[in-house]
């Protein structure tokens, strides 16, 4: 069953990770795909295998957090596919591990201009055209990392925090117009931002320590994001809105001893 037959939409950060298999879901399920990245290559790369596999998925270089930038977006999404019926507002970013008392107001304030910012311009965009053509779904990722300490660095879970924040003011704010603002909220899953500790735990032997402390005793993929966020712009999730949804194997419903073996 193809629950996205004939909608349309977009994923920022498109290139790569969840963004990558997300757009490969969607497209499998029926809808039409932009991808939106800064880089060009990796858009490329995704819109090549998306249409290798049979979907319809078109690119654009885009920064996220830009609002000229990604209207424009949605304006070609619009002339190209004729609506914009989902937004899944992927884009976001972390930073290196650095001591608290060693970090700068300039490290937060990126890390809030590409978690928050970015998805406050997608509920704002996204949501406004939503609102005047019948109604939409919007996605943010936010992470588990905002739920509790230790599960990232200081300044990325307050930033995700902030999303989770923003999903349910923005569902409010949209009250009576038919878009939805949902929110996943990632665990430890392989991309291109946790890849280097994925590498280190291979390099070491230590990759079956890597998910651990979760219910599910193992890290999460890609297609468990991509799962998630297909549900939530399909009618399956007609009635979830305003929602956090923890996409981590258990780990946000425990109390492991220690620090996370992430």
């Amino acid at each position: 069953m193809k629950r996205l037959e004939g909608r349309s939409g977009i994923i920022t950060g498109g290139g790569s990770g969840i963004g990558r298999a997300s757009a490969q879901r969607y497209a499998a399920e029926g809808a039409s795909v932009m991808i939106v990245g800064r880089k060009r290559e990796t858009l490329e790369e995704t819109a090549r295998i998306v249409t290798e596999e049979g979907g319809a998925c078109i690119w654009h270089v885009a920064d996220a957090g830009d609002e000229a930038a990604v209207q424009a977006a949605i304006d070609r999404c619009v002339a190209e596919f004729g609506g914009l019926d989902f937004f899944f507002a992927n884009a976001g970013n972390t930073d290196s591990v650095t001591p608290f008392l060693e970090q700068t107001t300039k490290q937060w304030e990126e890390m809030f201009r590409d978690n928050v910012i970015t998805a406050f311009v997608a509920c704002k965009l996204a949501g406004g055209y939503m609102a005047e053509h019948g109604g939409g779904s919007i996605i943010l990722n936010s992470s588990t990392g905002s739920l509790r300490a230790r599960g990232g660095t200081e300044a990325y879970g307050a930033a995700k925090a902030g999303v989770n924040h923003l999903t349910m003011t923005a569902a409010c704010a949209f009250a009576g117009r038919n878009v939805r603002v949902n929110a996943i909220l990632p665990g430890l899953t392989e991309t291109g931002l946790t890849k280097p500790m994925f590498d280190w735990a291979r390099q070491h032997g230590k990759e079956d320590k890597l998910g651990r402390l979760t219910p599910m005793q193992r890290p999460g993929h890609v297609t468990d994001m991509a799962a998630v966020a297909a549900f939530l712009a399909s009618d399956d999730a007609a009635y979830v809105d305003g929602q956090l949804i923890a996409v981590d194997g258990g780990i946000s419903a425990t109390h492991p001893a220690g620090k996370f073996v992430y």
